[in-house]
């Protein structure tokens, strides 16, 4: 039967990540839910291709970084529930990440948070110093011969991702529709333009959009982990493809059209990993990601109208942070529990 036909509880609008991880969440916990977007699923930024599931630095432990920490930990989880589901692969893996170490003082700090790692992470990943050397050739260049080695670092590949949860929605019975009617609870998570238009009638800007572009290269060293170099992350996907990004463009007049600037971030990327010169370029990729003021993701009520919630503002992080904005949204919409972190809330963003 279809969905409008038996009622809906949860109306979402907007399918990237944001909104079909809650749309996710809240269908397997028994809520009858719509998905709307005129453009589809995976259309803006989260239908990008780079995938960097990465932790902040393990000291001046705040909420966001708590909330990071426990969404990485459920991703694993999350994803294989998805992908057994709708038996489409997201690409999650979580693989870890190396990172070059530059100076005795960097040296010193890095060996400092290891033991923060260990108590701010719970032990369950590790962040460690180790000789570049044991990564063979895939490591960054790093004049200490030392590199970072965490444990918590994952990858996955966005529009697969976004596939993966289309499909495990529609195993479910709920299609992903270009347009419907609100019905029921509204979950309004609609990217860069959505903060635009929150803008508009508040008394500061709510967020803006920030273009990034990347690179898809034919690359495939294996099961390795990611590496972080010179600003760049260079994520190895589990199809055998091989992601680099990002820019980060504030100013910018075409949203989805790469540009010069992704060929100086492409020969960077060379620089730092001689290996990947002259491996094809598959896919040159541009899009605007959504940042909310705070930087942090903007979750819960909507305080203009009564029954609507916003998610939003994902920016670099929202894969990262989806499986736990879909479990405290769907605590919100369905149970009415409250437990948004602080800097998270709408009303801090407005």
């Amino acid at each position: 039967m279809a969905t409008a036909e038996i009622g809906v509880d949860v109306t979402v609008r907007g399918a990237g990540i944001f909104g079909l991880s809650i749309a996710w969440a809240c269908h397997r916990r028994g809520a009858r839910v719509q998905v709307v977007d005129p453009a589809g699923a995976g259309a803006g930024a989260s239908g990008g291709i780079v995938g960097a599931l990465a932790p902040h630095v393990p000291e001046n432990w705040n909420p966001k970084k708590a909330f990071q920490l426990d969404s990485l930990l459920m991703a694993g989880a999350f994803w294989a529930e998805v992908e057994a589901a709708g038996g489409v692969c997201p690409g999650y893996g979580r693989l870890g990440r190396l990172q070059p170490i530059a100076d005795e003082r960097a040296l010193a700090l890095a060996q400092a948070r290891c033991a923060s790692a260990a108590a701010l992470w719970q032990d369950q990943a590790l962040w460690e110093v180790r000789p570049a050397s044991d990564f063979g050739d895939w490591h960054p260049p790093s004049p200490t011969g030392q590199v970072i080695h965490d444990t918590l670092s994952g990858r996955i590949h966005p529009r697969r991702a976004c596939a993966a949860l289309v499909s495990a929605l529609r195993a479910g019975g709920v299609e992903v529709q270009r347009d419907a009617p609100n019905r029921g609870q509204v979950v309004h998570a609609t990217g860069y333009q959505g903060l635009a238009e929150l803008s508009q009638n508040a008394p500061r800007a709510v967020g803006n959009g920030v273009k990034g572009q990347a690179a898809l290269l034919g690359f495939a060293p294996g099961n390795v982990p990611q590496l972080y170099a010179d600003g760049l992350h260079i994520i190895p996907h589990a199809d055998g493809t091989l992601a680099i990004g990002s820019t980060s463009e504030r100013d910018f007049t075409s949203p989805d059209t790469p540009d010069a600037q992704l060929d100086e971030l492409l020969a960077r990327a060379a620089a730092a990993l001689p290996q990947l010169a002259g491996a094809p370029v598959l896919e040159r990729w541009a899009g605007v990601r959504p940042r909310a003021r705070t930087r942090a993701p903007m979750l819960g009520a909507d305080p203009r109208t009564e029954g609507h919630f916003i998610a939003n503002g994902g920016f670099k992080i929202g894969f990262g942070m989806a499986p736990k904005v879909a479990q405290v949204m769907a605590d919100l919409i369905l149970d009415g529990v409250n437990s948004i972190p602080d800097g998270f809330n709408v009303a801090d963003n407005v």
